[in-house]
Order: structure tokens, then sequence, then C-alpha cells
């Protein structure tokens, strides 16, 4: 029998015996997930963007969008693993560079493709590791060392190609960054493939509940007998992984190496972490998030170029949406 309302004590037993009680439980849930409000500001972008072009929402366009948002998003996966341990990596542009002008030098110069593409992709990680140790062992602030890192990674680029693109590459190379499978384009599928794993190791695995702890209280995962530098080495190693397999894409796609390629990515990557809901100060935010903040990016400089908005304006845009969302992290996180 249902009880009466004069029966039920407080609020929260009176909405239990409503029909649908659960509902509020769920929407309080969505709500509070760090990818809800970069979700409704993607869709808001999308739509506003669907009604200022006409030439927007078309197979071709959207195919385009994220063909070119995979490259960032790819970055913004390692990018992510650091954030989440209160870090930053400011080298990924550059180390994408790097690898992406290494792999095409050795494929030039005969070396068969899985040592060329596998060295390209060692380097990025062997990067990563290098900031990892200076971070998480020699306690050196992470701005400051992937700063320099990032000059010396761009230094060994032009050193190793003269400061002249590498072309000649081999014509089944364009598969990486041009190619189809089942009609979805490879950068795509590579890009999914990569939140994939992200996505399993960071929600379904103990390092992801670790990278959470490490950014939340740091101290007391190390008062806990955690190991707190393993990890914090784990994901600098990933970021340098991440930075390379970008560039593989990069150089598979324009078919050469380029290396001034990856200026400002970092920056990109960064703010498609802060704007899906990952707090900058560490401990909060989903892979998910991350995905969708690198896709409003993509949707906002494709409509923005397609309204013919000034390069100068669209930089201005883009950073006052950077900082609303860094406010609202605080916000959200106080």
């Amino acid at each position: 029998m249902r009880p009466q309302a004069s029966e039920l004590n407080s609020p929260s037993d009176r909405a239990a015996a409503l029909p649908g009680a659960a509902r509020p439980d769920w929407a309080r849930q969505m709500i509070r997930s760090p990818a809800f409000y970069p979700f409704v500001g993607l869709l808001l972008v999308t739509t506003f963007m669907i009604f200022a072009s006409d030439n927007f929402l078309t197979a071709a366009n959207l195919e385009n969008i994220v063909r070119q948002v995979s490259i960032n998003a790819i970055i913004a996966v390692g990018m992510t693993c650091v954030i989440l341990t209160a870090g930053i990596d400011l080298s990924v542009g550059p180390v994408m560079a790097l690898s992406g002008t290494l792999s095409a030098g050795l494929l030039v110069a005969g070396v068969p493709a899985p040592l060329a593409i596998g060295a390209g992709l060692a380097v990025g990680a062997a990067f990563g590791l290098g900031n990892g140790i200076l971070v998480a062992y020699l306690q050196m602030p992470p701005i400051i060392v992937t700063l320099a890192t990032m000059g010396i990674a761009r230094g060994l680029g032009l050193l190793y190609t003269d400061g002249y693109p590498i072309s000649g590459l081999p014509e089944w190379f364009a598969f990486f960054g041009r190619g189809k499978v089942l009609g979805v384009q490879v950068p795509i599928l590579i890009m999914l493939a990569t939140y994939l794993l992200a996505w399993v190791m960071l929600q379904h695995t103990r390092i992801g509940r670790y990278l959470y702890a490490i950014g939340g209280n740091e101290e007391a995962v190390r008062l806990s007998g955690i190991r707190a530098a393993r990890f914090k080495l784990l994901v600098y190693a990933i970021s340098g992984f991440t930075a390379a397999l970008a560039g593989l894409v990069l150089s598979s796609r324009l078919m050469s190496g380029q290396p001034n390629a990856g200026a400002s990515f970092e920056l990109d990557a960064i703010a498609a972490v802060v704007l899906g809901g990952a707090s900058i100060a560490g401990g909060r935010g989903v892979i998910l998030g991350t995905l969708v903040g690198a896709m409003l990016l993509g949707v906002l400089n494709n409509g923005l170029n397609m309204l013919g908005v000034s390069p100068y304006v669209q930089s201005v845009i883009k950073g006052a949406i950077i900082l609303l969302a860094i406010f609202i992290s605080r916000q959200r996180r106080h």
C-alpha cells in the first residue's frame, strides 16, 4: 500500500515515493559529470554554426572537422593524464614534430617501416620519460621542465633536417593520414582507439584511480604507501608517446616530415582538456570530456573560418572561452 503524504517525514522520503523518483538522481549525476557542460557547449556552438552557414552541416565538412580534430585529440589524451596529476606538458608540439620527421627521414633512407615508425614513437616516449624523471624524481616544476624540453626537441628536429622538410616518402605511408577502413578515415580510427584505451585505463584500472588520487592529494597518496613518482613518470611517458603518434599521423597526412610542425599544439591540447571539464589543479576530469573539448575547438575553428572571421579575432574568442572554462572549473571545484 502506498504511504500517505502525511506519513512521509522528509522531502527525500516524499521524493522516493513519487513515480520515476530515480530520475532526479540520474539527472543530478549527469549534471555533475565534468563532461556535461562541455557537451552542452558543443551542442550550442554546433547549432549556431548550422544556422549561420549553409555549408556547415554537410557530410564532407563534418568528416573534415573530425579529421582535423584527430591530431589535437590524440595529443590531448596524454595531456589529460598529465593534468590529472596536477602536471603540465608544454613539450608535446616539438616532440610531435621531432618524432614525425625522424620516422620520415628513416623511411626515406630505406630503413624498414617497423623500425622507422617504432623509432619515432620511441623518441616521443623517451622525451616523456625524461620529463617524468625530472618532475617526479628530481622534484622540478613541470612547467619549467617541459618548457626546456620543448626547446630541446625543437632544436633537435631542426638539426636533424637542417631546417628543411623531408619529402619523398613511400606512397603506402599515406595510409595513416589519408587512408580509409570501411569508409572511415584512419586518423579518426586511431583517435578513437587511443581514447578507448585511455578510458579503460582511467576508469577500470587501479592506475587510473591512483592518477586521480595523486592529483587530489599527492602527499596523502605517498603516506598510504603508493609510489606516486612511478605513476607520474608513466603519465609523462604516455604524453610523449601520444605526441609522437600524432606526429606520425600528421607526417602521413602531409607526406613529409615538417620540423616546424606543432607550433602552439601544446596550447590547443591544454585547451581541449580544460574545455572538457578537467581541473588544471588536478584530480578532476574524464577522458570523454577531453574528446568533447577537442571537438568543441574543432567546430569553433571550422565555423569561424566559414564565417570569414579574422584569425586575430578567433584567437581572442578562443582565449576568452578557455578563461571562462577555467573559471567554471574553479567554481565547481570549490
